[in-house]
């Protein structure tokens, strides 16, 4: 899953960022209204955390642009400002949640998981996701195969969890790259081949059903596909 950070306070942003990342969703940060606005408005995000007091466009007026268009993305309130009239005007405004800074990680992490699991009209706001004998869910952040658990690292279950969400379709190394690792690929590594392989190392070769198949000068797609 992906979020957008809009955070101007360097620190807090790139705690956030590092936090969300190990615990396995792909993060941009943005830092002034502007940018945090044109990143929301031209991207899919699976939710947006936004601070209030950010230069260029603060974060009341990125709330109501962003709900006046109808974007019903989840979005979490993030500031120091901790007056009742703070939160509730957040509310009204059609923030899914206001939390005061400062604040504990496990807590944000927690009202982030609580408010995707509320999302609702989104196919991607399933709790789990699978494709033959293959189950990954999102909220507790499990793979099983048949009867195996398989650990899988951060990168890997944000991996696996493109692919199942575009099951059948051919993810190009390019898209694959931008996605998960948040980079422009480059031909002459070899980074999106080497996670491929580890990924199938798991989920793939113990099995006699192959899912992970490589699309030759093209990429890779997970389908079961008939024998």
């Amino acid at each position: 899953m992906k979020i957008l950070i809009v955070e101007d306070e360097p620190k807090t942003g790139g705690y956030l960022k590092k936090g969300f990342t190990e615990s396995g969703y792909v993060v941009d940060l943005s830092q002034d209204g502007v940018d945090g606005l044109y990143q929301a408005t031209s991207n899919h995000y699976d939710l947006i955390i936004l601070d209030i007091m950010i230069p260029k466009l603060n974060g009341w007026q990125i709330l109501q642009t962003l709900r006046g268009s109808q974007l019903d993305t989840p979005i979490i309130m993030l500031s120091a400002k901790d007056q009742v009239d703070d939160k509730v005007k957040g509310l009204e405004l059609g923030a899914n949640d206001y939390v005061v800074k400062p604040f504990a990680f496990v807590e944000l992490l927690a009202r982030v998981k609580n408010a995707l699991r509320h999302q609702t009209g989104h196919a991607k706001t399933a709790t789990s996701l699978s494709i033959a004998d293959l189950s990954l869910d999102l909220l507790k952040r499990t793979v099983r195969r048949g009867g195996d658990t398989i650990a899988l690292t951060a990168k890997e279950f944000s991996l696996l969890e493109l692919f199942l969400n575009k099951k059948g379709e051919v993810l190009s190394r390019t898209l694959i790259a931008s996605t998960i690792w948040d980079m422009n690929f480059d031909s002459d590594t070899n980074v999106i081949d080497v996670a491929v392989k580890r990924l199938r190392a798991k989920i793939d070769k113990p099995y006699s059903i192959k899912l992970i198949h490589t699309v030759r000068g093209m990429g890779y797609k997970l389908e079961e596909l008939s024998v």
